[in-house]
C-alpha cells in the first residue's frame, strides 16, 4: 500500500496481486498434471521484462523456474540451462532497479545464450540454441527466433507483456487487429508449452486459446487469469466507502486511514487471491465432468441466447451441431470456453439476484462481513453492515459462492426442475452449505492441494455437489418460499449433525459395506480418513431432510427416525435401485430427465413407505408394546419390528417386490426399462 497527495490505495506492482492471480491458475495447472511448482523445477519460456509488473512478479513467485528465454520489445533474452537459484536472485535485483534484459549479469547466463537486440539483422544460433528451441539454422532473425521460442517444448509459457502472440489457424493476422506483432505470431496447434499463464491481456485470440486447448494445453482466458487486479480494485474502493463516513463522523483520521489500510495490504490480497482459486477451481471441475456436463451447458447457453444475454458466435462458443459432435466424441468444453460460460452465469445470476429481496436478507450480514478484512471486521462492524453497496457486494459473495460451489447450469436446471427463481435457489443452497457445514467440508478437501491428486479432490467435490443439489432441490418442494434461512440452518443443522456422527451405525449390511468400501477408495488416494468418511457418507446424508422431517411429524429422535429410514431403503432395495440409476448413461437431457424422475420417485416412496411405518406402529398394540425396549436393545431391533409389523399386513405387494428385485440383482447389466418396472412396483408399496 502506498500514500500520496492525500489519498491511498493498493499498489498493483508492490503487491504483484495480478500476477498472483495469475499464478493460482498457473499452479492448479501444474497440480492436474501431478507437478508441484512450488518444489520442482520446470521449463518457462516468457514475454515481457523484469521491470514490467505482471511479467516481473509472475518470474518472482516460484524459486523454480527455468526461464530458457523471454523477450520485449527490445530484447530477447536466451539461457538454454539456467541454474533456478541462480537466475532467480538475478531476475529479482532486475526487478527491484526496473531494469529490462540488457542489464542481465551475462556471467549467469548458461553456455550458448546471451541477451540479443531486436533490431539486429541475424543472430547466430548455438548448439545448445538448436536444442532448445529446435532450430536447424546456424542463424535466424530476431523474429524467427521469437517464433521458436513461442512453439519450443517447454512447460510453461507466460504472458506478461503487451501484444497478441497466438491466433487460431482459420484466423488471418487482419482478424488479429496486431499489426506490430504479425511477424511473430504463430498458431495455438503449434504452440509447444504444456501449460499457458496469461498474466497480461489479449496475449492470444480466444479462437487461438480453443485451438490450442482442443489439442490438450491447458490454459483459461486472460480474464480470469487477471481477475486479481480488477478483484483488488474493488476491494479497494469498497473500504474506502467505508472508512470514508468513518472520516466524515471524525472517528478516523486520513493519516490512520492510510495506515490502516497498509497494515491489510496482505490480507486484502488474500480475499482477493481465494477468489482465483475458487475460479479456476469451478472450471477446472467443470472441465473433469467433461461431455457429461455437455448437454447442460448446451441447454443453459441456449437459454441466456434466448434471453437475449449472449451471443454464441460473438463469443466463440460451440453452436449445436459442434455440441452434437464433441458429445459423440466424449469430450466437452474447453476450458477458455468454460471461462467464458462461467463469467456469463455470474453475470446473470447477479442481475437475478439484485432484482430480488435477497441481497437485503439480515442473513446475509455474514456474507457481506466477510468480503472485508477482520480489522474493519472488528472495528467498523455498524459500518459494513450500512454500507450504500450492501447489496452489490452481497450479490456479488452469493454469485460467486453459488456458481463456483455448484457450477455454471445450477440454476437453470434447478429452476426447471422445481420451478423456483433464483433467489430462492440461492436461499436453499446458503441453507445447505450451513446445515451440512460445508465450508469447513471444502476447506478439508483444500488443505490436500499437493497432498493427494488433483482428481481425487475434484471427485470429493463433485460428491459435495451432488449432495448439496439434492438437499436444495428438496428444501424447495418442501418447505414454503420466502423461508427464513437462518430457522432453517437450525432446524436441519442440528439434525444433520446427529446423523453424521453415527451414519455407518445406521445403514443396513449391503449399505454398510458399500459405505466401508467407498472410504477405503479414498483411504487409498492418501485422503484421510475422518474426511472420506465424510464424503462416503454424502450419497446417504442426502436424505437428512427426509429423516429430521420424520422425527419432527412422529416424535422420533432424529437417530431412530434415521435408523428406519435407512432400513427401509435397504430391506426394499431404494438404496442399491439409486446407485444402479447413478450409473446409467444420462448424458442426454432425456436419459437425464427420466433417470432423474425415477430417482426422485425412489426417495419419495422411501419418504413414504417410512411415515406409513411409523403411522403404523405407534397405533398397534404389539407394536407399542413391544417397543419398549428392554435393557441392552439396539434401536435396530426397534426398527425391525415396526417394519415387520406393517410389511406383514402387506404380505402380496412385499413379496412382489422382493421376486423383482432379487431378479434384478441377478441381471448383469439391469437397464433404464428395468429401473422404470421397479420403480413401477416400489409404488405399489405406498398405495398398498
Amino acid at each position: 500500500a502506498f500514500a500520496s497527495g492525500g489519498s491511498a490505495g493498493y499498489d498493483h506492482k508492490a503487491m504483484g496481486i495480478t500476477a498472483r492471480g495469475g499464478w493460482e491458475a498457473v499452479k492448479r495447472h501444474f497440480r492436474e498434471l501431478g507437478k508441484d511448482t512450488q518444489a520442482e523445477d520446470f521449463t518457462a519460456i516468457g514475454v515481457g521484462d523484469m521491470g514490467g509488473d505482471v511479467f516481473g512478479n509472475g518470474m518472482l513467485l516460484s524459486r523454480h523456474i527455468r526461464l530458457l528465454g523471454a523477450f520485449n520489445h527490445l530484447h530477447i533474452f536466451v539461457d538454454p540451462d539456467p541454474d533456478p537459484a541462480r537466475s532467480f536472485e538475478e531476475r529479482r535485483r532486475l526487478f527491484e532497479e526496473a531494469r529490462g534484459w540488457d542489464h542481465y549479469d551475462g556471467a549467469l547466463i548458461s553456455a550458448g545464450g546471451g541477451v540479443f537486440d531486436r533490431k539486429a539483422k541475424s543472430i547466430k544460433v548455438s548448439p545448445q540454441m538448436r536444442g532448445a528451441f529446435g532450430l536447424t539454422q546456424d542463424a535466424v532473425t530476431p523474429n524467427e527466433l521469437i517464433r521458436a521460442m513461442l512453439r519450443a517444448p517447454v512447460e510453461l509459457l507466460w504472458f506478461g507483456g503487451i501484444g497478441t502472440y497466438v491466433k487460431s489457424s482459420e484466423e488471418s493476422h487482419l482478424d488479429v487487429g496486431d499489426r506490430a506483432n504479425d511477424a511473430l505470431r504463430v498458431n495455438g496447434e503449434e504452440l509447444g508449452a504444456k501449460v499457458i499463464g496469461e498474466g497480461a491481456n489479449l496475449g492470444m485470440t480466444q479462437k487461438g486459446r480453443i485451438e490450442y486447448a482442443l489439442r490438450g494445453g491447458r490454459l483459461n482466458t486472460d480474464a480470469i487469469d487477471n481477475s486479481g487486479g480488477v478483484d483488488c480494485s474493488d476491494h479497494e474502493v469498497n473500504i474506502k466507502i467505508l472508512l470514508g463516513k468513518a472520516e466524515r463522523d471524525g472517528r478516523l483520521t486520513r493519516e490512520q486511514r492510510n495506515e490502516l489500510l497498509a497494515g491489510m495490504t496482505e490480507e486484502v490480497a488474500a480475499l482477493v487471491l481465494r477468489d482465483n482459486y475458487l475460479q479456476t477451481l469451478s472450471i477446472s471441475v467443470t472441465e473433469r465432468l467433461g461431455a457429461h456436463l455437455l448437454d447442460r451447458l448446451g441447454r443453459y447457453t441456449r437459454s441466456l441466447e434466448r434471453a437475449g444475454k449472449l451471443d454464441r458466435a460473438l463469443e466463440y462458443l460451440p453452436d449445436d451441431e459442434e455440441l452434437a459432435e464433441r458429445f459423440n466424441a466424449g469430450r466437452g468444453l474447453t476450458r477458455p470456453e468454460i471461462s467464458v460460460l462461467l463469467s456469463y452465469a455470474k453475470i446473470d445470476l447477479f442481475e437475478r439476484l439484485m432484482s430480488s429481496g435477497l441481497p437485503s436478507d439480515p442473513y446475509l450480514d455474514l456474507e457481506l462481513k466477510r468480503y472485508f478484512p477482520r480489522p474493519l471486521q472488528e472495528r467498523f462492524a455498524e459500518d459494513i453492515e450500512a454500507h450504500r453497496l450492501r447489496r452489490e457486494i452481497v450479490a456479488t459473495q452469493v454469485t460467486n459462492a453459488v456458481v463456483n460451489r455448484m457450477g455454471i447450469a445450477f440454476i437453470h436446471e434447478v429452476g426447471e426442475k422445481t420451478g423456483m427463481p433464483a433467489d430462492e435457489i440461492c436461499r436453499a443452497y446458503l441453507v445447505t452449505r450451513e446445515a451440512f457445514g460445508l465450508r469447513d467440508l471444502f476447506a478439508a478437501i483444500e488443505a490436500l492441494d499437493a497432498q493427494v491428486g488433483a482428481d481425487v479432490q475434484y471427485a470429493m467435490l463433485i460428491e459435495c455437489g451432488r449432495l448439496a443439489e439434492r438437499f436444495v432441490v428438496w428444501l424447495l418442494r418442501n418447505e414454503p418460499q420466502g423461508f427464513d434461512i437462518a430457522a432453517l440452518v437450525e432446524q436441519y443443522g442440528s439434525g444433520v449433525a446427529e446423523l453424521k456422527q453415527v451414519i455407518g451405525e445406521l445403514l443396513h449390511h449391503d449399505d454398510r459395506r458399500a459405505l466401508e468400501a467407498e472410504v477405503a477408495r479414498f483411504a487409498e488416494a492418501a485422503v484421510p480418513e475422518a474426511l472420506a468418511l465424510r464424503i462416503a457418507s454424502a450419497e446417504y446424508l442426502g436424505s437428512a431432510g427426509d429423516v429430521v422431517r420424520i422425527a419432527r411429524e412422529s416424535g422420533l429422535p432424529v437417530v431412530e427416525a434415521g435408523r428406519l429410514y435407512f432400513r427401509i431403503g435397504s430391506r426394499f432395495g431404494f438404496d442399491w435401485l439409486r446407485r444402479l440409476a447413478g450409473r446409467l448413461p444420462r448424458d442426454s437431457a432425456w436419459d437425464r430427465l427420466a433417470v432423474t424422475a425415477i430417482v426422485d420417485d425412489l426417495y419419495g416412496y422411501q419418504f413414504q413407505v417410512a411415515q406409513s411405518v411409523v403411522v403404523a406402529a405407534a397405533a398397534s398394540p404389539t407394536a407399542k408394546r413391544r417397543g419398549k425396549r428392554k435393557a441392552g436393545e439396539s434401536g435396530g431391533d426397534t426398527a425391525e419390528l415396526a417394519l415387520d409389523l406393517w410389511a406383514a399386513e402387506r404380505t402380496v405387494q412385499v413379496t412382489r417386490t422382493d421376486q423383482l428385485l432379487a431378479e434384478l440383482r441377478a441381471m448383469a447389466s439391469p437397464d433404464l426399462a428395468m429401473l422404470a418396472v421397479a420403480n413401477r412396483q416400489l409404488k405399489s408399496l405406498v398405495g398398498g
